[in-house]
């Protein structure tokens, strides 16, 4: 079945260029992008996208990474988009990610782990709408 995901590519993939590599990996496996753009992140959108994790010990560093600084948005499309983007990924801390995974091929640090993406519909419905209008949605 064909779904869509948010994806963003964090400033560590940006910063060290790694841009081309990790959206063609998807593209790769037959995923579309039907929107897309590099943005400076607003502080208030960087606390609306972790608004999930606020209150817990590393929210602030998550936000704090992310805010005022260049990053990807982007909604994939594709056979089970969400759960193959979170494969793709590997695990959260790049140290226990499989190579071959993007994060165990070139994640260096926990916080700025170079990829975050919707990890179900409902989170896929609440992170698209902060940076994307239906409109902007290619099919």
């Amino acid at each position: 079945m064909s779904e869509r995901t948010f994806v963003m590519l964090k400033p560590s993939a940006v910063e060290r260029g790694l841009m081309g590599e990790i959206i063609s990996r998807f593209e790769r496996k037959g995923l579309k992008v039907v929107a897309m753009k590099l943005i400076r992140m607003r502080r208030e959108d960087a606390e609306r996208l972790y608004a999930v994790h606020r209150g817990k010990h590393f929210y602030e560093q998550l936000v704090s990474t992310i805010a005022g600084r260049r990053v990807v948005v982007m909604v994939l499309e594709g056979r089970s988009a969400i759960s193959v983007v979170r494969k793709m990924l590997g695990a959260t801390d790049p140290v226990n990610a499989e190579p071959g995974t993007i994060r165990g091929d070139f994640g260096l640090d926990i916080t700025d782990n170079l990829v975050h993406a919707s990890d179900s519909a409902e989170s896929y419905e609440y992170e698209h709408r902060i940076f994307f209008s239906e409109s902007d949605l290619v099919a």
